[in-house]
C-alpha cells in the first residue's frame, strides 16, 4: 500500500461524491461499492496516462480482474466527497497491478486502501502478451512506472 502524500510517486487522482444509492441503512457506503470506486479511478488513470480503456477494448484487449483487496479504515457516508489516489505498482508482459488510497476530499482523512491485479486477454479469452501485441500500450504504462522511479 502507499501514501498519496509520499513524494516521488506518480499518482493520478479521481474525485467523486457519494450517492445515496451507494449506502446502506446506516448511511455508510456499502462495501461492494469500493470495487466500483477502484474501477472508476483505474479507468480515469488510464485516460490521464493517455491510453483510455475504451481504446484498449477497441483494439480487442480486455483486462479482467485477477484479484482485489480493500482495507476499510474509516466509514464513508452519503454526501461525502472523496479523492481516490491511484497508481500503477507493476506491469509485466501479461498483467498489471494498481494501488488505491481513498481520502476524504475535505479533511484529507484516509478512508480506505486497496489493490487490484489485472490480466490481459482478447474478446475470445486468449491471453495477450502486451509487449508483443500492444507495444504502444506497454510503453505508455512502463513510462508511468519509470516516471515514478525517476522521481525518488
Amino acid at each position: 500500500m502507499f501514501s498519496a502524500t509520499k513524494r516521488g510517486i506518480n499518482v493520478k487522482y479521481y474525485d467523486r461524491k457519494i450517492n445515496y444509492y451507494e449506502t446502506d441503512q446506516m448511511g455508510i457506503v456499502h462495501h461492494s461499492n469500493y470495487a466500483r470506486f477502484f474501477e472508476e479511478a483505474r479507468v480515469s488513470f488510464m485516460e490521464q496516462a493517455g491510453y483510455p480503456y475504451k481504446r484498449l477494448e477497441d483494439e480487442d484487449i480486455f483486462s479482467p480482474v485477477l484479484s482485489i483487496s480493500c482495507k476499510f479504515i474509516h466509514a464513508i457516508k452519503f454526501g461525502d466527497s472523496i479523492r481516490i489516489a491511484v497508481r500503477m505498482v507493476s506491469m509485466t508482459k501479461v498483467k498489471c497491478r494498481f494501488s488505491y488510497e481513498i481520502t476524504d476530499l475535505e479533511s484529507g482523512e484516509i478512508r480506505a486502501r486497496g489493490e487490484s491485479e489485472h490480466g490481459f486477454i482478447t474478446r475470445e479469452g486468449r491471453p495477450v502478451i502486451i509487449p508483443n501485441d500492444k507495444p504502444e500500450f506497454y510503453q505508455a504504462f512502463l513510462a508511468e512506472l519509470e516516471e515514478e522511479k525517476g522521481e525518488d
